[in-house]
């Protein structure tokens, strides 16, 4: 069993519901469904390019998936959740836009949020404590050869190079499209996501996601508002 925090919107938001019509999966219920041709892409086409995040359910990674760490329980990490979620007040993202992150595609914000940013940090440290040291294969997986010096500590001190300085918040909703493919990806997904570009996005909950086992879907396990206000959760 893995688990992630993740910034999620609500089960009944409408991002929630595009993103479960442009993925074929939702990962509040864990129910899937075929893919439909859409612009010039064909479904087995869209389906190849979206399976990635598709697994990983959709959403903004703030404490990348971990295993817990040995003498620690799934208990104590939920009070832990409970705790933190009720330490932090909403805020609001003032701009999303879509993002091009290399060969990738992602709902990123426009420009920086301190709020997020202090959010994503607190985050990362917090949680720590829970995490098991990385494996060899995952280690290798994140090709440390490849990051720069300070992403290769943030792997081994954090277990994710992304973190801190490094930290770029991104939704994401492709995986890799090839180079000749990107300039139709980017027009179908400006119409499909039209309604949430150019758009704020307020976080008012941190949800907490699930693997049962290495290479499954992603479900939300729990989703608890920020301020301790109420408190939902996901069986």
């Amino acid at each position: 069993m893995r688990y992630a925090f993740y910034i999620s919107p609500d089960q009944d938001s409408p991002l929630t519901a595009a993103a479960e019509r442009w993925l074929g999966a939702n990962p509040f219920t864990g129910e899937t469904r075929d893919l439909e041709p859409q612009g010039d892409f064909s479904a087995a086409e869209l389906t190849a390019l979206t399976a990635d995040p598709r697994r990983y359910g959709f959403h903004g990674t703030l404490k990348a998936p971990f295993e817990l760490a040995p003498g620690v329980s799934e208990s104590e990490l939920l009070d832990a959740f409970e705790a933190f979620s009720e330490s932090f007040v909403a805020f609001r993202i003032p701009e999303m836009v879509l993002g091009q992150l290399g060969p990738f595609f992602a709902l990123v914000p426009a420009t920086t949020c301190p709020d997020l940013q202090a959010f994503a940090d607190a985050t990362v440290r917090h949680f720590s404590r829970f995490r098991a040291p990385l494996s060899e294969a995952d280690i290798a997986r994140r090709k440390p050869e490849t990051l720069s010096t300070q992403m290769r500590s943030n792997l081994f001190d954090w277990g994710y190079p992304y973190v801190f300085e490094s930290f770029r918040f991104h939704m994401t909703l492709t995986g890799q499209v090839p180079v000749e493919r990107q300039a139709a990806m980017k027009a179908l997904l400006e119409q499909e996501f039209a309604p949430f570009i150019g758009q704020p996005m307020d976080v008012s909950t941190l949800a907490l996601f699930v693997e049962p086992a290495r290479g499954a879907p992603f479900t939300v396990h729990s989703l608890l508002p920020l301020g301790g206000t109420s408190k939902r959760k996901i069986a």
